[in-house]
Parts: C-alpha cells; structure tokens; sequence
C-alpha cells in the first residue's frame, strides 16, 4: 500500500475521533502558508505525525488536502441529511433541500477530484464545488431566511475555507502540469464544436431533423414512446448516450436530468418548446428552472426552453446546467430576469438565442457562447437591463462567461422604446465576477458606460472585464465606466478566452476530430 493510501486511511480512522489532536500537537505544515486560510490548513492537515510522514511534493499535498475536504464534505452532507427542520416553514424547507443536493453533487466533485491525475479537471470540479456552497446559502438570502442558516452546523464555515484552500493548492499542481502536453497553438475541434464530443456526436449535431435512430421518441400526439420530455429521461439508462427525439409540440413540464450521457433533439427552435413559470416567489432560483441538467455530457439541439412567469415574477430560469462537457447548439432559451443559468462546470453554445432582462445569462460555469444571438427584452418600468451576472467568488476558480463572435441587440418588444430603458453588459454578481465580450456586434441598446455595479464599490477593483474588437453603436470603449477590474484588451489577452484555451483548455483535449482554429 503506497504512502498516500495510508495516509488517506489513517485521516478517514482518526478524522471524527481527534479533530483537536491536530491543535494540539500544535504542528504546522509548510506548504499550508501558501493557502488562503493557512490556520484552516494546519488545524485539519498538521498533525504532527502526518507532518512527518507527509512527502512534502506539491503533488501529494495536494492529494491530502483534497481528501481532507472530502471528509469533511462527507460528515456535512450528513449533517445537513439529519437536521431538525422543525422551525423551517416550506420555504425554509425548498431552500434546504436544495441543500442536501447540493452537498450531495459536492462529494461527487471531491471524488472525482481526488481520482484524477489532471489537475485542469480537478480545478473545474472544485470550482464547482464553491458554486454549490454559495448556492445552498442562496437559497436562503433570496427568501429573505438567512436567520435560518445560523441553524445549520457550524463546522461549515471550515469547509468553505477547506474548498478555496484546495482550489489554491490545486491551481499550483495546473501550472506546472499544463505546459507540457500542449498541442502546438491549434486547438482540436471539430466542424466548430469541441473534441470532447465522439465523432457520432457530431454528426447528430449537424444534421437537421429527425434523428435517425434516436433511441427514444418523444410526442404529446402519442405517436413516440413517451408523451412527455420527464418519463423519457426516466427510462433512460444504461451509461452510454441515449438519444431523445422531441418532436414538434409545446410541453409543459418541468425536467429534471441527473443523469449522464442525455442527448435532447428537437425539430428546430420554436417548433419543439418546453415551457414551465416556477420562479422565486414560490421556490427558489435554483429550482426555479423549467429544465435543470447535472449528468454530465447532456447535449441539446433545435430546441426552445422557456420560462414563462413573465418579468413580475423576477428570478425565473428556463434552463440550468451543472453538466460538465455540455453543448447547445440551436437551442432557445426564453424568459426574462435569470433566464439562462449557465451554473457550473464547462459549457459550449452554439448558434443560440437567449432572451431576456436582468442578470439573465447568470452562474458560475466555465461557459463559451459562440455566434449566439442575445436579445434584451423589454423590462418592468422601474428596472434596467443587464446580459450577464456571472458568480466567480473565489479569485482561483477558472470559471468565466464568455461570449464570442456573437451579437447583443433589442428584441422586437424592446426596440420601438429603448431609450426609456438603461441596459448594461452585466454586473457583478460575486467579488470576482469575470465576463468577456469579443469580436461581438453590441448595437445601441448597449449604454456607453456598458456596466452596472451591484452595489457601491463591491467587486470593481477585483472582477475581470473585459472587451475586445466589439463593433457596433454600443461597443465604443472611450465613455466605459473607470473600474480597477475593467480593461480593454489585446489578441494575447483575449486568446487565453477562446473555446480552445479557456473552455477546451489544451492540457486536456483528446487528440481527435478535425484540426480546426479554435482562436479569436
């Protein structure tokens, strides 16, 4: 059995039993100076004997810390699973369930973490991580229930710093490790989606119409196998790709898909449309969505996703994905405020359209869209309009919204009156909201400042803005707010944003598909 393994065997046997074992051999580990939360790190990783066992290599180090905060990923899910809900009325109880999930997605990505020698992957899935903790406790805020978080263990303020400390430990291991398996400056993909996509993928994608041997038929005229979009995704099984053909017809329901390896056809935007109107005003922004992915790889294409409970209704989602190595191609999504959650992991869109007022591309995904059409819509009187609010907390996670070669306009409801109403490119939702927009067409809809604050001076000297060769009335950068974190940028710098560095990332791009320019 190889040092790591007794090491991780040695914390699983005395994690619960001597948490204050670890202060009071009062020893400390070098390499957890180097963290956000040193103090965090040495309460939990300074043992004294795992001090002088540890092989004091970036690597393994980085391995213990990850598997001490799976640990504690474990005991807090347990916690959460067991609590007394007794003083929670139904709203309190929406929000904690949510919770449970959450925690629940969180010991997936601690797991998967762990097992994984590329550390480009482990930084997605601890990215993710932070995502959920943040979610969870917005579940609450939104409600306006934060008291209620005070019941919650108390430990769990430690695993937040458990998870930035990981994610610092982590980004250490990529930097050292990306450069050595580039693929020269081209970036593989094929016919313009990424390679992590198989060959049969591809061919789906670019075809139109019916697939041919879609595994199962969706159809409210009873001519498939199912009549909703819930009970296909139900009978789907198996771990390979499961191909489901939607064909034309409006359905009314709300999917949820946690499952791995969906593939949703349509029969073209507009013509398939799956509609819901939760919101937050009776649940929360997270399951507000009409429909909601978190199995990996989920593909969707010539379909609308809408949520219609209008812009009174505020915060309500037509789709949300956490689904790693997700594409969209074609696809609708329709709504008004948070119309589009682009939640966490790597995410691709191609040729969309996304409707909507506030906030309503919003999440903290590694997110791409690419030659999409954005549409601000016309808002309530009182509000203005903002494209993005994208969620990065943690200065170390890689996530981002991008949007590429792509255009920002009016929507037909909105263009006959658009200068009674501000819109913006975004605002940042969290202290290191990063959002680029570049090569895009932004028309006059855009104000000149281009930005909005969240509120006063919260995040503008730590997010990332930026704008790069926009055209349009709305992309002159001479009147653009005078922010620490907003810049405009060079090729160079706009290169680390395209499909094939920031979303396909070089490290981890399988040597396959056609050689295609991924860059600006």
């Amino acid at each position: 059995m190889d040092k790591l393994n007794v090491l991780a065997m040695f914390f699983i046997a005395h994690f619960f039993i001597f948490p204050l074992a670890y202060l009071a051999h009062g020893a400390t580990i070098t390499s957890c100076s180097q963290t956000p939360y040193p103090e965090v790190c040495n309460y939990f990783m300074g043992n004294s004997i795992v001090a002088a066992s540890l092989d004091q290599t970036q690597f393994s180090f980085r391995d213990l810390a990850i598997q001490v905060t799976l640990n504690q990923a474990v005991r807090a899910h347990q916690l959460v699973s067991t609590m007394d809900l007794s003083s929670f009325d139904e709203r309190a109880k929406l929000a904690w369930n949510d919770c449970l999930e959450l925690y629940e997605n969180t010991v997936n990505h601690l797991n998967h973490s762990k097992s994984t020698n590329n550390p480009m992957d482990a930084q997605t899935w601890l990215s993710a991580a932070i995502a959920n903790q943040q979610t969870c406790q917005n579940g609450f805020i939104d409600f306006n229930l934060a008291s209620h978080l005070q019941t919650f263990p108390s430990m769990l303020g430690n695993f937040s710093k458990l998870l930035s400390n990981s994610l610092a430990i982590n980004k250490g291991t990529v930097t050292s490790s990306s450069t050595a398996k580039q693929v020269g400056n081209r970036h593989l993909l094929a016919h313009g989606f990424p390679a992590w996509l198989s060959a049969a993928d591809r061919k789906l994608l670019q075809k139109t119409g019916a697939p041919p041997n879609a595994d199962i038929v969706v159809a409210q005229d009873g001519s498939g196998k199912f009549k909703t979009i819930s009970e296909a995704v139900a009978a789907a099984g198996g771990g390979k790709r499961t191909v489901i053909y939607v064909k034309a017809g409006v359905y009314r329901e709300n999917v949820n898909i946690k499952k791995s390896n969906i593939m949703l056809i349509g029969d073209g935007m507009d013509a398939t449309v799956v509609t819901g109107s939760k919101n937050a005003q009776t649940t929360t922004t997270f399951s507000s969505a009409t429909v909601g992915v978190a199995g990996d790889r989920f593909v969707a294409r010539d379909i609308t996703f809408e949520n219609s409970a209008g812009p009174q209704k505020h915060q309500a989602v037509a789709f949300r994905s956490g689904s790693d190595f997700s594409v969209f191609y074609r696809c609708s999504f329709k709504g008004y405020q948070d119309t589009l959650y682009v939640y966490s992991q790597r995410q691709f869109y191609r040729d969309c359209d996304i409707y909507g007022t506030v906030d309503f591309i919003f999440g903290d995904a590694v997110a791409v869209l690419q030659n999409c059409n954005i549409y601000i819509r016309r808002p309530m009187g009182n509000q203005w309009n903002t494209v993005t609010a994208q969620g990065r907390k943690d200065p170390n996670e890689n996530t981002g919204i991008i949007v590429h070669n792509s255009r920002v306009t009016a929507s037909s409801d909105l263009r006959g009156v658009q200068g009674s109403f501000k819109s913006y490119l975004g605002r940042p939702w969290q202290k290191y909201s990063r959002t680029v927009f570049m090569k895009s067409v932004l028309d006059g809809v855009i104000a000149a400042e281009g930005w909005l604050p969240w509120s006063g001076s919260f995040a503008l000297s730590t997010l990332y803005y930026a704008e790069h060769m926009n055209t349009g009335a709305g992309a002159d950068t001479s009147r653009r707010v005078k922010w620490g974190g907003y810049r405009v940028i060079g090729a160079t710098e706009a290169g680390k944003f395209t499909v094939g560095n920031f979303l396909a990332g070089d490290a981890w791009i399988p040597g396959t598909g056609v050689p295609f320019d991924a860059g600006l």
